[in-house]
């Protein structure tokens, strides 16, 4: 039996027991675990668990929202505590499963409350402030392209106020932003209150656009796969609805000519401007410094560093079992990065192994592609950003026949295009990895040519540059 509390001043959960000195405790969700302070001994112990996590050289922040599991080594756990709001996080202990959720006050945990929220969201009353409201991937991280935007508002435009959308404060949000979580009374006024709207997938909620207000969608990629009134299968359900969300947009980004014409189709965005001027995102890819990054990954000077980040499957939640990356790590001697896509972060766990480290809740994707030597992709839309670096690309594709088929479809001919080899096995992707990647530079030339013109590093510049320019911001 033992005894708990929180304590709220340094955010930790407190165990106490007697007997024997526990030797180890640990708190261990899915992507975060922490370690506890054991005190005492003899005839009793109290060991002290911290609800906050640094991650990749980064700041303490409040656990991932989630389920934990409480262990302390030759101790069974049997507690409860009460829902408890704690600064940073909420949290609920019974027996050995602790619950942890965002800071929302409770008050406004259900319909009826969120509800109300919405009404007075949709009456606008706060006045329109000089700030920009960004979220990625619905709050999940603050990454792609709209944290490049971010990073040059902040540079040229410093009196813009930045407010972030996140699930909960364990999203590491850049230096100076305001992070605002989801559903709080606090997020609904940043979003009634911002000039302007970054978003890079759908505006989640109810939105009602005022005057003066603007959004940005920049989306999250060129695509190879069928998106939106492209996909298989008529729905008119999915019809109305991307009607609906496109209709939201003012402005659309675009990486390159070809996505430009895929997504105003596939969204029915017309009469409206598509700006084609590269990706921000991989502006990094240009001026990055790839041994910053290893090295905030705990990677050692020399090591070869391959980067397996496959996309989502509509048929599944969790990352595809294609490959596995300690067997992968031993037969080719490298480090294996394992990147799984944003809808898989939160249902999924870290992948384990030697000399395999999981980056899928790494704050964002582009400095891994600047860090790896090598990307094992599939359909993910990283390949048409690897092209930046030159550096070579896999396709790992078992299931193409089923994905190509059935599940999505393709734009074009993946096999008679990609600019490094298709495998369907573990065995063949090992064999073309020690393979010589010159085979595929006509086609890597072609690729880059098509998809990558624009993308020098300067792209975020570019981008800011037209927000001021039309006043969606001032400085």
């Amino acid at each position: 039996m033992t005894a708990a509390r929180f304590e709220p001043d340094t955010a930790q959960l407190v165990l106490a027991g007697v007997g024997a000195r526990p030797a180890a405790a640990t708190l261990t969700g899915r992507r975060a675990q922490t370690t506890g302070r054991i005190t005492g001994g003899g005839k009793t112990w109290t060991v002290r668990l911290p609800l906050r996590a640094a991650r990749w050289g980064g700041p303490e922040l409040p656990l991932p929202s989630g389920e934990y599991r409480v262990r302390i080594e030759g101790v069974s756990v049997d507690a409860a505590l009460p829902l408890t709001l704690l600064p940073a996080l909420r949290a609920q202990l019974r027996g050995d499963r602790l619950e942890v959720g965002p800071p929302v006050d409770p008050v406004y945990d259900s319909d009826d409350a969120q509800a109300a929220l919405e009404r007075r969201y949709a009456d606008h009353g706060a006045p329109l402030e000089n700030a920009v409201f960004l979220e990625s991937f619905y709050g999940r991280v603050a990454g792609c392209n709209p944290l490049a935007l971010d990073r040059e508002i902040a540079r040229v435009a410093p009196g813009v106020i930045r407010y972030w959308s996140v699930v909960d404060l364990s999203v590491r949000v850049p230096e100076g932003a305001i992070a605002v979580v989801e559903g709080s009374p606090e997020w609904w006024r940043a979003r009634s209150a911002a000039r302007l709207l970054v978003v890079n997938d759908w505006l989640r909620r109810r939105y009602v656009a005022r005057r003066g207000q603007k959004v940005l969608q920049t989306w999250h990629g060129t695509p190879l796969k069928r998106l939106a009134l492209h996909r298989p299968g008529f729905d008119p359900r999915r019809i109305g609805a991307v009607v609906k969300e496109s209709r939201r947009w003012d402005v659309l980004l675009a990486q390159n000519p070809y996505a430009a014409r895929i997504l105003r189709k596939a969204y029915a965005f017309l009469g409206r401007p598509v700006w084609v001027e590269g990706y921000p995102r991989n502006d990094v890819l240009t001026t990055g410094d790839a041994a910053a990054v290893r090295a905030e990954l705990g990677i050692a000077p020399g090591e070869h560093v391959v980067l397996y980040a496959p996309t989502w499957r509509d048929d599944r939640q969790e990352i595809v079992d294609f490959l596995d990356p300690a067997s992968l790590a031993a037969e080719t001697g490298s480090v294996v990065l394992v990147r799984g896509h944003s809808r898989t972060l939160i249902p999924g766990q870290d992948a384990e192994g030697a000399r395999v480290i999981d980056v899928t809740g790494y704050p964002d994707t582009s400095p891994l592609l600047l860090a790896a030597d090598a990307l094992v992709t599939d359909y993910s839309s990283v390949m048409f950003d690897y092209g930046v670096t030159g550096k070579p690309m896999y396709f790992l594709v078992p299931d193409m026949d089923h994905y190509r088929g059935e599940l999505r479809g393709f734009y074009f001919d993946l096999a008679a295009h990609a600019p490094g080899p298709l495998v369907s096995t573990q065995a063949d992707l090992v064999a073309a990895l020690a393979g010589d990647p010159a085979a595929y530079a006509d086609r890597y030339a072609a690729w880059t040519g098509r998809f990558n013109a624009r993308d020098d590093g300067r792209a975020s510049e570019r981008v800011v540059a037209r927000i001021l320019d039309q006043g969606l911001l001032a400085r």
